[in-house]
């Protein structure tokens, strides 16, 4: 009896396949001030939360409201945080990308106004204020992208806190396989032709091999839409060179 891949049940969304939510603690976000008005907060902790790099800050602003945001560089406990178009520009400060200065590296960016920060939130990540025009900011991400972004979207000044902490070697394959089960992540990722004929349509034989082309065509059936799906040009790229 043959089997269904292993790619076809994750897309059930089983489960087993999504991510654990057990110790989740709460949106990271900025809260829902008006952006004329400045409000100051102070960090009360920084802690974990799983399937998360960096270290999340817990900040109690002057409304006796809780946030959490992802921690920059440099923040401790009691640190103030303030927020609003009349903040100074100062590490930790959040403030709109029209009233932040050019070359200023930034966190946990808005990428709609009032969404509470969505872009740049992985440990030891920043983007640069690149430069300002009249209706927008273009801003450079670690990918090396320019985007224009919206002046009134927020942003936080400084460099995401845990940098370096993917440099780590996880040294048993139970460390990695509990940190990408953590994320809703497949782990280990077996190949095809590594496996018995009833579990890959790549699987079986005496050595390690598909025994016919890997290019399948978009409406092959689902049993046995593996491999390259509907593919523009396989083999090896070649460049000519004029003589």
């Amino acid at each position: 009896m043959g089997k269904r891949t292993l790619v076809r049940r994750r897309g059930k969304a089983g489960k087993q396949f999504r991510a654990i939510i057990t110790g989740k603690i709460a949106p990271t976000k900025y809260p829902n001030f008006e952006i004329n008005e400045v409000h100051h907060g102070i960090v009360m902790d920084l802690v974990h939360e799983r399937g998360r790099d960096a270290p999340v800050a817990k900040i109690k602003f002057d409304d006796n409201n809780y946030s959490y945001i992802p921690a920059p560089e440099g923040t401790t406990v009691g640190s103030k945080i303030e927020i609003g178009n009349g903040a100074k520009p100062l590490s930790k400060n959040i403030l709109d990308l029209g009233s932040i200065p050019d070359g200023t590296l930034v966190c946990n960016i808005e990428k709609n106004i009032g969404d509470g920060g969505k872009l740049i939130k992985a440990a030891g990540s920043s983007a640069i204020v690149f430069s300002h025009s009249i209706d927008s900011v273009k801003v450079k991400f670690p990918s090396g992208m320019i985007l224009n972004m919206n002046t009134k979207c927020r942003a936080m000044i400084g460099v995401v806190a845990g940098g370096g902490k993917s440099e780590k070697p996880f040294l048993k394959a139970g460390n990695k396989a509990k940190y990408m089960q953590s994320r809703g992540r497949l782990y280990p990722v077996v190949r095809g032709i590594a496996q018995a004929a009833v579990y890959h349509p790549h699987g079986g034989g005496r050595h390690q091999h598909i025994g016919h082309p890997s290019s399948v065509a978009r409406n092959t059936p689902p049993g046995a839409k593996v491999g390259n799906i509907a593919p523009r040009k396989t083999g090896r790229a070649r460049i000519k060179r004029r003589q």
